[in-house]
């Protein structure tokens, strides 16, 4: 039987009192000081477009953010539209914190800002795409791609929107894979430091623990993150076959997705009203630990998702790096990789000039290309490029 918390009755009647009288603490990012690469006056704030309700707006008409619609999360070779794409999750993760920082009183457009940008990078084909495609630059390069850090590079490097300092760090800084208790932001004013955190981040991975989230919103995003795809990668997995909801175990936060998602939200507005930091008690942070544990164990790890991803979409992902590098090794400029990426790209920058140098590493070129597509373009490409190829990709239909 499902069991979903509430907040007490005390601090219920807090939040309400202070609301009503607009005296509760305020530990919020104040848009007074949002950072920007440049002074434009195109990006100043409004009475009625604040900053980052511009960077929102920025984020949503980037080229890249339609692709979140067919790039799957983790069941990849399916042709069923109920199961999760991205374009569902960053909705699902802004909706979470939005509802957690409308209770703290945190700013809600910066936290859709952080939410709806910070997959913008990601590759096709969930985590195991990302696996794959850091494997291949860092055989060639000895850097590393994650997929943070290329959502950051999107937005201010590939399509250079001019997006806060605020926005920026969020997206860099989120990361689903490693649970907190208690998230505490440390400041960073400038773009020096960022920058020298992100170029250290590609080169080691070790560095992204510098990465640390600058905002109270910041800290709520990367929990929402880890909310939002805790139970409902398990409602897709029982909609793939592949596990039953009894498989797991029902701790402080519950096994279902609705359960994770209530009792997550009113044990963190519990600990963290009127805080300068975001936290969950002891009993729902174990919680959150094991329920975690099981999703690798009986989803992300399992035979089934493992399979497909290595025999499948590995080799894949190879052949299609390979031959785009000796496109453009070999200056082809009839290859996807001119007509496609390049051309494609710098139509959008319009004024702004070419994306790609003269000196430019070819790899750079192959991995931004690469993470930007859908799981459909990827297929199709690998096709287009190998026509007779004997490899067929084998989706698993409604009806199987």
């Amino acid at each position: 039987m499902p069991k979903f918390e509430t907040l007490s009755p005390e601090l219920s009647e807090r939040i309400r009192a202070e609301k009503m009288a607009g005296n509760y603490i305020d530990h919020s990012f104040d848009e007074k000081y949002v950072t920007r690469r440049k002074d434009d006056r195109h990006d100043e704030a409004s009475v009625w477009r604040t900053a980052f309700i511009r960077d929102i707006d920025k984020i949503m008409h980037c080229p890249y953010y339609s692709r979140y619609a067919d790039k799957t999360q983790v069941f990849s070779l399916y042709k069923n539209d109920d199961l999760t794409r991205r374009s569902l999750h960053v909705q699902l993760v802004s909706r979470i914190a939005r509802t957690i920082g409308k209770a703290l009183n945190l700013n809600l457009d910066l936290i859709e800002a952080i939410s709806l940008g910070h997959d913008i990078g990601h590759t096709p084909f969930g985590h195991a795409g990302e696996k794959f495609l850091d494997a291949l630059y860092r055989e060639h390069t000895g850097r590393r791609f994650t997929h943070n850090i290329q959502s950051v590079r999107v937005l201010d490097g590939i399509f250079p929107y001019n997006i806060s300092l605020q926005t920026l760090n969020g997206i860099a800084a989120h990361n689903g894979e490693f649970e907190q208790s208690i998230y505490e932001p440390k400041p960073m004013t400038d773009f020096a430091e960022f920058d020298r955190i992100i170029k250290a981040s590609t080169e080691d991975r070790k560095n992204m623990q510098e990465l640390y989230p600058s905002t109270l919103e910041a800290c709520v995003v990367c929990i929402s993150d880890i909310i939002a795809y805790l139970g409902k990668d398990r409602q897709d997995a029982e909609r793939a076959k592949l596990i039953s909801p009894d498989m797991f175990y029902s701790g402080a936060i519950g096994s279902y997705n609705s359960e994770i998602i209530n009792n997550m939200i009113v044990n963190i507005i519990e600990n963290s009203y009127g805080k300068p930091y975001i936290k969950m008690d002891e009993e729902h942070f174990e919680a959150l630990k094991r329920a975690k544990t099981e999703n690798y164990a009986l989803i992300y790890e399992s035979e089934t998702v493992k399979t497909q991803m290595q025999t499948t979409v590995k080799p894949i992902f190879t052949a299609i790096y390979e031959r785009l590098l000796d496109d453009l090794d070999r200056g082809n400029k009839k290859s996807t990789i001119f007509t496609h990426h390049i051309n494609y790209v710098n139509r959008f920058r319009g004024a702004k000039g070419s994306l790609y140098g003269d000196n430019e590493d070819h790899n750079r070129i192959v991995v931004d290309y690469i993470a930007s597509m859908t799981d459909d373009y990827c297929v199709d490409l690998y096709n287009h490029l190998f026509p007779a190829s004997d490899r067929k990709v084998v989706y698993k239909g409604y009806f199987d």
